[in-house]
């Protein structure tokens, strides 16, 4: 029995090294792979999509990068309250905000603090040494009942009203979809043909920015806040956006335009803006939604209709109604003709069409 008892202890000491060295090596093997498959924390622009070494300079004003103005629909340094409204729905709110909840929040402040104060010196020891005996009260008993109530419905009526504003949109104008992805966002017109990705912008000097990624400048935002590619919409359009995730839950928000829609997998929800200042607004997914939550940025443009079809144009869209084929290019001497009539087809040849003629006034974007 001594022999078969020193049998099991050296066999139980020759495996321990085994089997403490194959979880370590799991493990590194793990973490080697983790560290392969992850990128860098704090980044989230797409290595894959980096500015071709020949395309040309972005120029800061341009369609798609207007130059943002400090303090308007941006965060600012020791700022208090509400970013400022651009929309009707936000000027609403914030007015509602401002003028009705805020004075009704000091209103109830006051009066609970004035009964506090009467109450320390009309019922202290010394002037009552002998304590009431009162068990109840009908009159403020009914006081204390009906006055929540009253109060909550002087809530409740401009609430209702602001809700129904914001859930009853009228017809759009422009069609958005949106799409939250871990971790960036995607924008698709589908009544215009364009789609494409946007990825916030790295620093100059942050050492996991690729030498042919383009860095954030200050025309194009603050810092985890500018994007490669912006939403660019109308003045003073209504623009509908559907908004929804492929993966997790994100949340579609940008404070200026007192927008904040959840995107859910599998769900479509929608939410609506008419702005009428053209500028540069920029907001963050709201919802957290995994190592990086804090690096997809939303900046949105907006420009005049005008700008708004070079743009579209530029992204190789058109406007609704008017077909991708190529306009004929001018006639000699610079003469044009409003309709273009297609030459009847022969047997046995090829049409191609011309190119349209690029636009002067818009200048030309990096391939980002």
């Amino acid at each position: 029995m001594r022999l078969i008892g020193w049998a099991i202890a050296l066999a139980a000491a020759g495996l321990t090294p085994a089997a403490a060295q194959s979880p370590a090596s799991a493990s590194s093997q793990n973490t080697a792979s983790a560290v392969t498959a992850t990128p860098p924390a704090g980044t989230a622009q797409n290595p894959n999509k980096a500015d071709a070494p020949t395309a040309p300079a972005v120029v800061p004003g341009s369609v798609g990068h207007m130059l943002p103005t400090i303090g308007v629909g941006e965060p600012t340094t020791g700022r208090m309250g509400i970013q400022d409204q651009v929309t009707p729905l936000g000027r609403e709110a914030l007015a509602f905000h401002n003028n009705w909840l805020l004075t009704l929040c000091a209103i109830i402040s006051v009066f609970v603090l004035v009964l506090m104060i009467y109450a320390l010196i009309r019922f202290r020891r010394g002037a009552n040494p002998t304590p009431s005996r009162n068990s109840h009260n009908t009159f403020i008993e009914v006081v204390w009942t009906l006055l929540p109530v009253l109060i909550l419905v002087a809530i409740a009526i401009p609430s209702i009203r602001l809700i129904r504003t914001q859930y009853s949109p009228p017809p759009a104008d422009v069609t958005v979809k949106v799409t939250g992805h871990q971790w960036y966002w995607s924008y698709e017109l589908p009544d215009y043909g364009v789609s494409f990705d946007s990825y916030m912008l790295k620093e100059k000097n942050d050492p996991t920015r690729q030498a042919n990624q383009r860095a954030r400048t200050d025309a194009d935002g603050p810092e985890l806040l500018a994007v490669d590619e912006r939403l660019v919409i109308p003045q003073g359009k209504v623009v509908k956006f559907i908004v929804t995730a492929d993966d997790v839950i994100h949340s579609f928000a940008v404070p200026a335009f007192w927008i904040k829609q959840d995107a859910n997998p599998g769900q479509l929800h929608e939410t609506w803006v008419k702005v009428d200042r053209p500028g540069v607004y920029f907001g963050q997914c709201s919802e957290l939604c995994g190592a990086r939550h804090g690096f997809m940025p939303i900046a949105v443009e907006v420009t005049s209709p005008a700008n708004f079809a070079a743009w579209i144009a530029q992204k190789g869209g058109h406007m609704p109604g008017a077909t991708p084929a190529a306009a004929a290019a001018p006639a000699a001497g610079g003469s044009t003709t409003d309709t273009v009539t297609p030459a009847a087809a022969t047997p046995g040849t090829t049409t191609t069409p011309t190119p349209a003629p690029a636009n002067p006034n818009v200048a030309n974007r990096a391939n980002q």
